[in-house]
């Protein structure tokens, strides 16, 4: 197995950006990818040292690509770097260029924690043909109750941030950011990816999930969900990785 750390210039976002690349042993050319994303407090080292990741990789025989966005929910931010067109093209790019990952888009994954879910469903839902698989693992998936939530909370100190993500009103409705809008705009297309939504019932971000599940699963979504107790921290996430690529190749998407 090799674990690669990459240092590149982005356009994109305007500044070099850190990726850790996982290829795994005894895999045919070219790979299956998966792009795992980071929550807000990470970056792209954070899957390593924090679950399985490299024995789940060698595993299932997949590449895995964990690049860095910083504080941006994969979004092309309102004051900053364009993260989301970074991870939705430039990233893709990159690495197929110089590694030998598959550009099928059944061979290519993602999935991600927190403001990483936002993200994997995000890029899945706005671009229903480009992967396999989806998954969001305590997802901060609904943006205008994340706001909400930092209204009232002690989450206060992050409204500068969301503000510099979203815009000062972080009005997101009708836009890619909005995930309960993607979902009924793909109503009327057809897609092959599976998504799968996890959160821990003691999560804070469990009613959201809640709602976003409701409405998925009244969508023509191909949809898995599973919860159970976890609250929002790295052991809940291990099982979560662990048991998605579990059922994956159960289900024979891998």
């Amino acid at each position: 197995m090799a674990l690669i750390h990459m240092t590149s210039s982005f356009q994109s976002i305007g500044k070099d950006a850190g990726v850790q690349i996982i290829l795994p042993d005894h895999a045919a050319a070219p790979y299956r990818t998966l792009y795992l994303l980071h929550g807000w407090s990470d970056n792209e080292t954070a899957w390593m040292r924090h679950t399985a990741i490299e024995q789940l990789a060698n595993e299932y025989q997949l590449a895995v690509v964990m690049p860095d966005v910083g504080l941006s929910y994969y979004t092309d931010m309102a004051f900053g770097g364009n993260y989301y067109t970074f991870v939705r093209e430039e990233l893709p790019r990159l690495v197929e260029r110089h590694f030998s990952l598959s550009k099928k888009a059944e061979d290519r994954y993602v999935a991600g924690l927190s403001m990483g879910g936002f993200g994997a469903f995000k890029l899945a839902l706005n671009d229903p043909h480009s992967y396999r698989a989806a998954a969001s693992f305590s997802g901060a998936l609904l943006i205008d109750e994340l706001i909400k939530i930092h209204e009232t909370n002690q989450e206060k100190s992050r409204q500068p941030y969301m503000q510099a993500i979203f815009g000062l009103q972080c009005d997101v409705s009708q836009t890619e950011n909005d995930l309960l809008y993607q979902l009924q705009r793909i109503k009327n297309n057809s897609t092959s990816t599976a998504f799968f939504q996890y959160c821990g019932t003691e999560d804070f971000l469990y009613p959201m999930n809640q709602l976003f599940r409701k409405h998925a699963e009244n969508s023509s979504l191909h949809f898995f969900y599973s919860d159970g107790p976890g609250d929002h921290e790295w052991h809940y996430w291990n099982a979560c990785l662990s048991n998605w690529l579990k059922r994956l190749a159960e289900l024979r998407f891998l």
